[in-house]
């Protein structure tokens, strides 16, 4: 079987990779990665030789169309929408592998454009995903981005090696790039925060995107604090610091969902940064950001109203870490599906049979 992985960001790794590891398991089947040209390709190129990723180089989706046409492969995946399906659709079938399962309504309009199947995670998205879109073919598998974690396969993660105290508690703070709350916390915080260690993980776009210049000048300053490991575009997975840590601090990103997933507490800051065409008059603009589950999303975490709120909910939950544990285990069903470190294997299993 050959399956080729479309890599429009880098960030779309992490979802690849447990599903690329279970292809292996069987050495005539062959992958191919394709990356497209653009910022941070030296850092890129040495993640592929880490990893070791048979690859192509595109400069844009019209090459990466004429390369899966000429390649023929049994199925090429994509973690978001592609504009050339119709031309992909002669030669393969195609999948889309979401890259994460946050409160975002384009979580769903991905599908606007079908592919051939898309792996779902859990029954209830899926049922809706059948109700909006009755003619596509959705799969329930799972969130197989957490398989590493719950099946132990992340020996080479510690807080020794990330210059960290293993003695103290561990803060993950992963912001998203919009809206974000990055640019509401103040120059100094990591000095009040001294008891815990703090990895802060910023999204991609937050360090790759000249827009977001103002976010990244703050994490590059927050990086020089002793109790800070700052998470560069070459640290790519959140998955590692997932594992390392005791508590998750973010917005409305799916790194909460994720690291809930986990059944670990975590804290919603809903204190934002937003754009004037976002505020006031315009707030209907972040509704529509969200999906119609976004309230109920919510209750999954303790919420921030401001960032002076945030130390002590931080000392609450680090001190009463199962506050929290029958939601999260009720929402993760509903997110995430079975968390049993299986989702890769059912996707491998799922194409052999279909191809």
């Amino acid at each position: 079987m050959k399956i080729i992985f479309d890599v429009l960001h880098l960030y779309y790794l992490p979802q690849y990779l447990p599903v690329y590891q279970q292809l292996l398991s069987k050495p005539a089947d062959e992958a191919i990665f394709v990356f497209y040209r653009g910022a941070h390709e030296e850092i890129i190129k040495n993640i592929i030789l880490k990893e070791n990723l048979n690859h192509i180089w595109v400069n844009n989706n019209t090459e990466a169309r004429d390369f899966y046409y000429q390649e023929r492969a049994d199925w090429v995946f994509f973690a978001n929408s592609f504009a050339f399906l119709e031309k992909v659709h002669q030669v393969s079938k195609s999948v889309q592998l979401g890259h994460g399962i946050g409160p975002k309504a384009s979580y769903y309009a991905k599908s606007d454009t079908p592919t051939t199947v898309r792996f779902v995670e859990g029954s209830y998205r899926t049922q809706r995903f059948n109700d909006m879109y009755p003619d596509d073919c959705f799969v329930d598998v799972g969130f197989c981005k957490l398989d590493p974690i719950i099946n132990n396969e992340l020996a080479d993660v510690s807080l020794v090696k990330l210059g960290l105290d293993p003695e103290k508690k561990t803060l993950l703070y992963a912001p998203t790039f919009y809206p974000s709350s990055i640019e509401c916390f103040p120059d100094n915080w990591p000095e009040l925060y001294q008891q815990y260690n703090i990895i802060i993980k910023p999204h991609y776009f937050s360090l790759s995107k000249e827009t977001y210049k103002a976010q990244r000048k703050l994490l590059e300053h927050w990086a020089q604090f002793n109790n800070v490991y700052f998470a560069k575009v070459e640290d790519y997975s959140l998955v590692p610091f997932m594992a390392l840590a005791d508590v998750l601090i973010s917005d409305a990103s799916s790194a909460l969902f994720e690291f809930a997933a986990l059944n670990k507490p975590v804290i919603w800051c809903d204190f934002l940064k937003l754009r004037w065409s976002y505020r006031g008059i315009f707030s209907y603009r972040f509704k529509k950001r969200m999906d119609q589950d976004y309230g109920e999303y919510a209750d999954v975490a303790v919420h921030a109203s401001s960032f002076k709120n945030l130390k002590s909910l931080v000392d609450q939950q680090i001190a009463n870490p199962t506050e929290l544990a029958t939601i999260r285990l009720a929402m993760t069903e509903k997110l995430c599906g079975i968390t049993d470190g299986k989702a890769s294997s059912r996707i491998i299993n799922y194409l052999r049979e279909n191809r």
